[in-house]
């Protein structure tokens, strides 16, 4: 058997359409799901034919592979990212830490390559597999761990989806204040959200392939005019902190950082799982790294340098409508024509939106087999309903909500990607333990990992982020002792680290006790 090839007994996969419920490789989903739902198969089927997607989580065969969106793998995370919402995290640096610019700059390029790294491997496993990313942890951690896994994808992908619609509902609420109510934009940039996550893959890489365009000329227009009101590159050196509360700013504000990266890499192979198993996977790493890297980079630094023109209108601006209202007014001396390039700056969020809103559906499919037999734009219209009223009412409080959740994002995804690429490369690489992966198996419990080894090593990873976190409501031991008075956030690097230790050894004894 190859390392990562499906096998082609037939009857393994008459075992494999026997225990499953839902489609097998071979298998056309549509047909599968007009079949299953009976009276409403008539409209499932107008609905298939009209161009919705109808495969969900199952792994995509090699002989329905297609080549057309290979560099979909750089536009569609540079779109994601070069958007309104990447702005906000730069300004946090200034905002929570007090960073002067130079230290912002260097800390968001490293750590963004940290986790653009990270994110761009998970990313090469899509053509490999032809699997989804959260049905490729069960490789790892079983279909139990795959499950835990998936719960945790689903609240990530709600929470930035939270974030996405309060920020674009508050830019489209500031174009003309007091005409258009923030609870209307929200549900606005929700509604334009679900519309190509409901239809699908295609029209998600379609409209990802070129949303970039005309927001990264905006993106532009906003470092011009941000510099002519004034950039000062020591507006926050009387405030910044010196000695050991420095790198503790520095390193808590690099879990953001990092979080707001590798936030993407639990959907990273969604997005690519239909190209070619022979696609080159350092084209696809690559690709990716850059994607993501050199947009993040760019616009969160224009947060943080927006945070440093000093002149008191664009001071109150953000006091008192946060980013949006600081960006209104970096746009304010261009008028009415200002006002047309914030609304399009809100509709930008959709783009960034769109993957958080389809692999939401994925991810619920995910969690078992009794939920991968709901279609999977259904599944996908309940996350838009979710993270639309969690926004609603979550609507004052952005900050707040963005900082907490992206320094507890970055733990989470530290561990589930070290425990991802060790599997990889120490126990499915050729000549490994294991071999390679049997992919028929990716949906036959018996057949997968018993997961012990992998959800042990997530609980040790989880144990690492609790003695290395710095949050407003909590700070753990070594986070206290690794700064000064509010200590430093070491959550996301304590738990990779004890994640990469234990896996290994729990994952040998699992193979010699169960033999996967």
């Amino acid at each position: 058997m190859s390392s990562l090839s499906p096998s082609s007994s037939h009857d393994k996969e008459k075992v494999v359409a026997r225990e499953t419920a839902i489609p097998t490789a071979e298998a056309d989903p549509e047909d599968v799901l007009v079949k299953r739902y009976g009276r409403f198969g008539p409209l499932l089927s107008k609905l298939f034919a009209s161009g919705v997607e109808a495969r969900g989580v199952e792994r995509v065969p090699e002989d329905q592979r297609e080549t057309r969106n290979m560099w979909n793998n750089l536009l569609m995370w540079w779109s994601v990212n070069t958007v309104l919402t990447t702005i906000p995290i730069g300004t946090l640096a200034q905002v929570y830490y007090t960073l002067t610019l130079p230290h912002t700059v260097a800390t968001i390029l490293c750590f963004g390559a940290l986790g653009a790294i990270a994110t761009a491997f998970i990313s090469t496993l899509g053509p490999r597999t032809g699997l989804r990313t959260m049905i490729i942890t069960r490789f790892s951690s079983g279909y139990v761990g795959g499950t835990i896994y998936s719960i945790l994808n689903i609240l990530t992908q709600l929470g930035f989806s939270v974030t996405a619609v309060i920020l674009g509902g508050q830019t489209l609420a500031s174009v003309n204040p007091g005409t258009l109510p923030l609870v209307v934009g929200i549900i606005i940039i929700g509604i334009l959200s679900l519309i190509p996550c409901f239809v699908g893959y295609h029209y998600v890489h379609y409209y990802e392939r070129y949303a970039w365009i005309v927001i990264f000329i905006i993106i532009m227009f906003l470092w011009g005019l941000g510099g002519h009101a004034g950039f000062d590159i020591n507006a926050q050196k009387p405030l910044e902190d010196k000695g050991r509360a420095l790198s503790a700013d520095i390193l808590s504000f690099g879990g953001i950082v990092f979080g707001s990266v590798t936030g993407w890499a639990p959907v990273a192979a969604d997005y690519n799982c239909r190209l070619p198993a022979d696609t080159p996977s350092t084209k696809v790493f690559l690709l990716t790294f850059f994607g993501l890297w050199i947009p993040i980079c760019f616009v969160e630094i224009l947060g943080a340098a927006l945070m440093t023109i000093t002149d008191p209108a664009y001071v109150q601006a953000y006091a008192d409508g946060s980013t949006g209202g600081l960006v209104a007014q970096v746009l304010s001396p261009w008028g009415g024509f200002g006002k047309f390039l914030l609304v399009l700056l809100g509709l930008s969020v959709v783009a960034n939106n769109i993957p958080n809103t389809y692999s939401a559906g994925l991810a619920m499919q995910s969690l078992g087999r009794p939920f991968a037999m709901v279609p999977r734009f259904l599944w996908t219209f309940l996350a838009f309903v979710i993270y639309t009223v969690a926004g609603v009412a979550g609507r004052e409080h952005f900050s707040e909500i963005l900082s907490n959740f992206l320094s507890i994002l970055s733990y989470w995804t530290a561990f589930f990607i070290v425990v991802v690429a060790e599997e990889h490369f120490i126990f499915r690489r050729r000549g490994g333990p294991l071999g390679g992966y049997n992919l028929d198996d990716w949906d036959i419990p018996r057949r997968l990992p018993i997961g012990f080894a992998g959800v042990l090593a997530g609980c040790f990873g989880v144990a690492g982020a609790v003695v290395g976190m710095s949050e407003v409501w909590y700070t753990g031991p070594l986070g206290k002792d690794a700064g000064a008075e509010f200590g430093a956030d070491l959550g996301f690097e304590l738990a990779a680290g004890f994640a990469a230790v234990t896996y290994p050894p729990l994952r040998w004894l699992e193979i010699r006790l169960t033999g996967r």
